[in-house]
């Protein structure tokens, strides 16, 4: 029983890696760019979040702030890549790295002036509510979190699969110039999908904050979610989401029972072991080509 409920926890933990790192596919897919600060885009809209409940001079309702913080999370995203990404058009994939570390200092910069940079925590309807069942005892924050993420991946693959927008975004990740001749508008393609890429951050944010308590540097939860996408294979949906529960996993039942301090290195030992066997990662893309 201790077992399993390390791992359902682990697969709540997973699951938020998994949301981080389908931000970090969907972009690298859309513009070959790698956002170092889609984690503190999570730590930023959750701390929104817990802005619109908490402060005393707005307090609002909980179901009412969700969707402020998510829509606020996916017009920042949409704004960075317009007015900044945009304008790095030609230069390197390393400068375009650099600018989104530097994004993600100002990010926990400006949470950290506005909102402490001490631990607070989000106050949800079904804060420390259990449900205990065959002897297992479930969070409630927990269980929300898995259910989000399964709902979240099945529209997610009707969006991609179904809708007009969503083959369009396909189209323009797999090849922009034949899409540009097809008369799909890329650039804002690109735009969109960073607005997606946000307002995911922003709801894998307040699922976290919902667990636990937060601070500016939670938004450092990027690298592991950036190890989860490539041990899931750096261009794949599915396996970012994989990678994501495979880390939340590995993480628990290391910090159950491992030595001490085994828990912080298990996900880079679990990517270093992947990138040898596999180097493109569990759900590689990459086909060989015929000479």
């Amino acid at each position: 029983m201790d077992f399993l409920q390390l791992v359902i926890s682990g697969l709540a933990n997973g699951c938020v890696y998994g949301l981080i790192a389908l931000g970090f596919v969907m972009i690298y897919k859309a513009t070959e760019a790698v956002n170092f600060a889609q984690g503190d885009f999570m730590m930023f809209g959750a701390f929104i979040c817990l802005g619109l409940t908490n402060t005393a001079h707005l307090g609002l309702n909980f179901w009412l702030a969700v969707p402020i913080a998510i829509a606020t999370m996916g017009a920042l995203g949409y704004a960075v890549d317009r007015t900044v990404i945009r304008q790095m058009f030609g230069q390197s994939q390393v400068a375009i790295v650099i600018l989104t570390i530097a994004l993600g200092f100002i990010l926990r910069f400006a949470a950290g002036t506005i909102w402490s940079h001490e631990p607070v925590s989000l106050e949800t309807p079904f804060a420390g509510q259990s449900i205990t069942f065959g002897g297992v005892v479930l969070g409630v924050n927990e269980i929300l979190i898995i259910v989000v993420t399964v709902i979240l991946t099945v529209l997610l693959y009707f969006f991609f699969s179904r809708t007009r927008l969503g083959v369009a975004m396909q189209a323009a990740s797999q090849n922009q110039l034949a899409a540009y001749y097809m008369g799909i508008p890329v650039k804002r393609i690109q735009s969109l999908v960073w607005a997606l890429s946000g307002a995911l951050a922003a709801i894998a944010g307040i699922l976290f904050a919902a667990k636990g308590a937060i601070e500016p540097n939670v938004g450092l939860l990027g690298i592991k979610a950036f190890a989860a996408a490539a041990i899931g294979g750096f261009g794949s949906l599915p396996g970012a989401l994989v990678g994501g529960l495979i880390i939340g996993v590995v993480e628990q039942v290391t910090s159950r029972y491992g030595i001490t301090g085994l828990s912080q290195i298990a996900p880079y030992a679990l990517l270093l072991l992947v990138l040898i066997v596999r180097p493109g990662g569990l759900f590689s893309q990459t086909q060989k080509k015929k000479v």
